[in-house]
């Protein structure tokens, strides 16, 4: 069981978020939904992040391609009882965390990293020969020791 404070969620907390995760992208693929913000809006999960005590839970959420991702979202909060309403008729738990949406944005994060890694300037570091494969060995055949290096 984690400690109050500790950063690692425990793995009550990860089969819980996995859960839910699954719930909630069959919800959001199926339900109709009133609000026009949600109508016609494919949304992925990409995960849910309960609590330590499991009454609250916080779901990532980007819509496909990342169009107006902060309306979708505030609209994913706005109908966010009805979805727990959905949601208690999936899965059984004592409690049933209460739900809040975010944008999920390590996509942008990496995203970033990527194009960093991409720049001629940082490839031309990472190709340097600091950081470049040791010249293959003249004799495949040879190991080490056995007195037929080249």
């Amino acid at each position: 069981m984690a400690h109050r404070g500790s950063a690692e969620p425990s793995q009550r907390q990860l089969r819980v978020g996995e859960e839910i995760r699954h719930a909630l992208s069959e919800i959001l693929a199926r339900e109709p939904f009133r609000d026009p913000d949600l109508q016609d809006v494919s949304v992925t999960v990409t995960e849910v992040r309960p609590a330590p005590d499991l009454r609250a839970a916080t779901a990532y959420v980007t819509p496909l391609g990342g169009v107006d991702a902060d309306r979708t979202v505030a609209a994913l909060n706005r109908a966010a009882g009805f979805v727990r309403g959905r949601l208690a008729r999936m899965i059984h738990l004592k409690f049933l965390p209460t739900l809040h949406f975010e944008v999920d944005r390590s996509f942008d994060a990496a995203s970033r990293v990527d194009a960093l890694l991409h720049d001629p300037r940082v490839a031309r570091d990472l190709d340097a020969d600091g950081g470049a494969d040791p010249e293959p060995d003249a004799n495949p055949d040879a190991t080490p020791g056995d007195g037929k290096e080249a």
